[in-house]
């Protein structure tokens, strides 16, 4: 497993977490560590997903997502 911090753009409420946090655990081998108002940090499988695909996800919720340091 790898670790992918990750900085959010866009969050401002418990929905937006929730939304966030919705869509990191319906990715295959992505376990959410951490999400919160501008940020998230999960453990992935690189085997089974790309940081571009989590980041996606988050994407396709309405969210800018910039990498943090891993």
């Amino acid at each position: 497993m790898q670790t992918l911090s990750m900085e959010i753009e866009g969050m401002s409420c418990g929905h937006c977490v929730a939304a966030v946090r919705g869509a990191l655990v319906e990715l295959p081998g992505v376990q959410v560590a951490d999400v919160q108002i501008g940020s998230a940090r999960v453990e992935y499988d690189p085997a089974q997903v790309q940081p571009e695909q989590i980041a996606g996800a988050i994407q396709d919720e309405g969210y800018a997502v910039m990498p943090g340091k891993g």
